[in-house]
């Protein structure tokens, strides 16, 4: 497999600006050592082209049959399905090394966090909930980094999850609008395609709104800086622009400018919460 077809398979872009989010978690555990964060990123690289992975098996019959999708690299036929299986394998173990690596709680839960990876891609054939499910499995990013720090079940880290779980649950309903005539001839659910339109940007909007005001609470809890305040207040105005974008225009040129702001909200935040925990 060469390195085209791999980050066309698993979108590795989206990889990297989902690594931010794992960090955070790191950060509002203090900081951690230098080998915590080669593992977390280890771990976040590895549960991200497992699910990826597993998403783009499940889901290759699917995606023929979606003129948006069939260009993907299984219905293309650019790889064999049995390739795509043995990656996603291959990189939940890596997963599993990476949080044996970091302690043992990390360790037992990176089973339950296979599970969540390769389940999200089924439910969308029979529950609308998938969005909020996506949202579930991503907030696992931050959870898991701030767990590979403490080693410890506390309350923070799910509050952290909690934002990114909203965030993208938000995200995927917006990007959803894009499929749904396809959704409704193939009987798939989703939320704009279940409740319309108008109904879907509410719970979008809905989503981001309690988003942000979990992470004020986050930031209100452990007393942070400035420097995280003004990324908080940066990420809101980004959220804002995106809902406004999803409002107006062609739905595919919309979608296209709102990927491309979502590409700054986890550096934006991480870069703030790393000034305010290293130089405040």
């Amino acid at each position: 497999m060469d390195f085209k077809k791999f980050s066309d398979l698993v979108m590795i872009e989206q990889t990297l600006f989902a690594l931010p989010f794992a960090w955070l978690g790191v950060l509002f555990a203090g900081g951690g050592d230098f080998i915590t964060w080669v593992w977390v990123t280890i771990a976040l690289f590895a549960a991200r082209t497992a699910g990826m992975s597993f998403n783009r098996y499940i889901d290759r019959a699917i995606d023929a049959r979606n003129p948006r999708t069939k260009g993907r690299a299984l219905p293309a036929g650019a790889m064999k399905p049995g390739d795509v299986l043995m990656l996603g394998i291959g990189s939940s173990a890596l997963l599993v090394l990476s949080a044996l690596m970091l302690n043992s709680l990390c360790f037992y839960l990176s089973f339950p966090a296979i599970v969540l990876l390769y389940t999200y891609s089924y439910f969308k054939r029979f529950t609308s909930a998938s969005h909020f499910y996506l949202g579930f499995v991503e907030a696992a990013a931050p959870v898991g980094g701030y767990l590979a720090v403490t080693g410890e079940i506390e309350l923070l880290p799910f509050l952290l999850g909690a934002v990114i779980m909203l965030w993208i649950a938000g995200l995927d309903v917006v990007y959803a609008l894009l499929d749904v005539d396809f959704d409704r001839k193939e009987g798939l659910f989703s939320i704009p395609a279940r409740l319309g339109r108008k109904r879907a940007l509410a719970i979008s909007i809905a989503s981001y709104g309690c988003a942000v005001a979990l992470l004020v609470a986050a930031g209100v809890i452990t007393a942070r800086g400035i420097p995280f305040w003004v990324a908080v207040f940066s990420t809101a105005i980004i959220f804002y622009r995106q809902q406004s974008l999803a409002r107006t225009g062609d739905p595919a040129t919309a979608v296209n400018e709102f990927f491309l702001l979502n590409r700054f909200v986890s550096p934006v935040l991480f870069a703030g919460t790393f000034v305010d925990v290293f130089f405040r």
